[in-house]
């Protein structure tokens, strides 16, 4: 039976409504995303710097090792809605007529709650656990140490003969398929709505509720996050400077066109 908090997380969920949309919404939000990316530059940009930097120095300590490195920066796309909760909050603020800055990148990340520092542990817990699972996954099935992109390309990716790769992406995609159902419109409804109104759990379950009822939509947008996360990292990460903040803004409005209210 369900327990207090998880009835109590039910009513909260129920107190959004989800707006029908069509299958190519999301190219708007992309649209959007890049609206406020250039109305507010230099502190949107600053996280897809951070983001680039952050990868570099991973590249720096891991390029030996790059059995561990694939698993880190796909986990990459577990953690990175937690890291974009000052781009959710420029958005907000745009959308309001303000006047973004550093400044609301850092209200955004004063600990008022506990609730984003909930979610951030527990997402970071989550890729972790795929980093490890990736690590041991790839060195306990590769035929031969893997230890640069060249052997990870031609003894994994290309490797008729075991499967590896796709196994390897099944396997992160059973992994992270959850995750993202749990963050589609999660972690900007907590940053819209104060503490009382909305727990971590109701907001996990208002994002199940728009993966559930708008599938195709979702599987596009998760598509096309993928998709230009991997520009970004085969451009030497430098892409990664643009594509970040350009999908975090695309966040905060997929979020507002998805839930149709907000509890009072």
């Amino acid at each position: 039976m369900p327990n207090r908090y998880s009835e109590q997380a039910l009513r909260e969920s129920r107190a959004f409504g989800v707006r029908p949309i069509p299958v190519l919404r999301p190219l708007g939000w992309l649209a959007r995303g890049w609206q406020d990316l250039w109305q507010a530059p230099l502190a949107s940009l600053g996280h897809g710097l951070a983001m680039a930097v952050f990868g570099a120095l991973l590249f720096a300590l891991a390029h030996d090792r790059f059995w561990l490195l694939a698993g880190a920066f796909s986990g990459f796309l577990i953690v990175a809605p937690i890291l974009a909760t000052g781009l959710y909050a420029i958005s907000r603020e745009l959308q309001r007529g303000g006047r973004p800055g550093w400044h609301t990148v850092r209200d955004a990340w004063r600990p008022r709650d506990g609730r984003l520092i909930v979610f951030g542990v527990l997402l970071a817990f989550a890729g972790t656990g795929w980093v490890l699972c990736s690590a041991a996954f790839v060195t306990g099935f590769a035929a031969d140490p893997i230890q640069s992109p060249r052997d990870f390309l031609l003894k994994v990716v290309l490797n008729d003969d075991s499967h590896l790769f796709e196994t390897w992406l099944m396997l992160g995609a059973v992994l992270a398929a959850p995750v993202f159902a749990s963050t589609v419109v999660a972690i900007p409804a907590l940053v819209d709505m104060p503490p009382g109104k909305l727990g971590v759990l109701g907001a996990v379950f208002t994002s199940w509720r728009v993966v559930l009822e708008h599938p195709a939509p979702i599987a596009l947008w998760a598509a096309l996050i993928i998709a230009l996360t991997l520009v970004g990292m085969a451009t030497a990460l430098l892409g990664l400077v643009l594509i970040v903040p350009w999908l975090g803004h695309a966040s905060w409005h997929a979020y507002r066109d998805l839930v149709t209210r907000r509890p009072d």
